[in-house]
């Protein structure tokens, strides 16, 4: 076989190398790889002019940044706002309004005639009503709400609680003359309409000895309804300062006529709602100032809307008459002793969540608490179940209950508070 001799390799010319380059490739993509290049070019001479240089991720680096200047760039459009108070409107309800608001500004109060931002409808602004104006034309941008103390708004109950008017034995017609002022006005409004009665009752007095379930109650009545509930200690509209107490309790009916529909429940009202009296000295006590407040807010010149009030107490002889007059209290619902049926259902009540032996006598039990309170009784509950830990038992027995009975009910007799309450009331 012969070798085949070696052809020569035959260089690419020109024609040649054009040809390869035009092919796969449009008519335009050198105009388009010219116009990309001229991009490159103009980026990178910004760049050098601007002294950034981008990462990879297209942020600069830290040592460029300018964090504030970027957030007071950003708020430009946000400004604050000062607050003041409307006090007079000047052709109400007219494309010419014009608003008389009062601020302080450097320390002196000025008053300013002004009209309304973009956002604000004339319908929204009323006299004595706080507003957000901006810092320039003080044009009014937002209505504010009331100013209240937090003190005040930590008062509402946010979380309801779980009692519900079962769990109050031995009181079923103290129940039935609650409900009747607090759910039926909201459920059944027609009944009051056909009989002409324009104000169903607002005021509520508790009274009773201590333990007799009086705040038990205010709790089922704040879980049963729909409404706002706020709840105050009279301790503590009890203030070191003058006329601290009487603000608060302006906040806090001016917070509840906000509500569509409000419960203020004032417990311990003996603390601030004693009769008035004269110190000797030409002036009164705070405690007064604050119980006067209360029974102008209750029923004075200001309608209180709908509001409604519930107070609770264990000594009625000593508040004010003033307070306990009909119009602001209309109805007084004393919670006394439990009965003998009464007792039996608060033995019930207390123990049916416990592990107890069957075949438990609870009206024996109760015959053996005479003149007790469910407090006491509740007590009782709780001491039977340290005797049964006592003697490692998962369950009490009668023999418990009889126990904690006689350590309960007879031997710390001498503490109880309902003989005080006799002799006061």
């Amino acid at each position: 076989m012969s070798e085949e001799k070696e052809k020569p390799i035959k260089p690419l010319d020109e024609a040649d190398i054009a040809l390869f380059m035009r092919y796969s490739r449009g008519p335009y993509s050198k105009k388009i790889q010219d116009i990309e290049n001229d991009i490159n070019k103009l980026s990178t001479n910004i760049k050098a002019m601007s002294r950034v240089k981008e990462s990879n991720t297209g942020l600069s680096k830290p040592s460029y940044w300018n964090l504030e200047n970027d957030k007071m760039l950003m708020e430009i459009d946000e400004h604050p706002l000062q607050v003041a108070r409307c006090t007079k409107i000047m052709n109400p309800r007219t494309d010419y309004a014009i608003y008389m608001i009062s601020m302080i500004q450097m320390g002196q109060m000025g008053e300013f005639a002004v009209g309304l931002g973009e956002k604000v409808a004339a319908t929204d602004i009323e006299v004595g009503m706080r507003v957000g104006v901006e810092y320039t034309k003080y044009f009014i941008q937002i209505p504010l709400p009331p100013k209240i103390d937090p003190i005040v708004t930590m008062m509402t109950l946010e979380e309801k609680s779980d009692v519900t008017y079962n769990d109050l034995g031995g009181c079923n017609e103290q129940i039935e003359k609650l409900r009747e002022v607090f759910e039926m006005p909201i459920l059944h409004p027609e009944k009051f309409i056909n009989l002409r009665i324009d104000s169903p009752p607002k005021g509520v007095l508790l009274y009773g000895p201590p333990g007799t379930g009086k705040t038990l109650a205010a709790r089922a009545v704040a879980n049963m309804t729909n409404s706002c509930f706020i709840k105050v200690t009279g301790s503590e509209l009890v203030q070191k300062y003058i006329g601290e107490g009487a603000r608060m309790v302006r906040e806090i009916f001016q917070m509840a006529k906000i509500k569509n529909d409000c419960i203020v429940f004032i417990d311990d009202v003996d603390a601030i709602g004693g009769a008035r009296f004269d110190d000797g000295y030409g002036g009164d006590s705070e405690a007064q100032r604050t119980m006067s407040e209360i029974v102008n807010q209750l029923d004075g010149f200001d309608n209180r809307g709908n509001v409604k009030v519930l107070m609770a107490t264990r000594r009625p002889d000593t508040l004010d008459p003033a307070l306990l007059r009909p119009g602001r209290l209309d109805r007084k619902i004393e919670f006394g002793l439990p009965d003998l049926e009464g007792r039996t259902q608060i033995f019930k009540i207390h123990t049916k969540v416990m592990n107890i032996d069957k075949g438990i006598r609870f009206e024996l039990l109760a015959r053996l608490c005479p003149n007790s309170t469910g407090a006491d009784l509740k007590s009782v509950c709780t001491e039977a179940g340290m005797f049964a830990i006592r003697q490692r038992r998962n369950s009490i027995s009668e023999k418990d209950l009889l126990e904690a009975i006689e350590k309960v009910i007879k031997g710390l007799s001498k503490f109880s508070a309902t003989s005080e309450y006799m002799v006061y009331n």
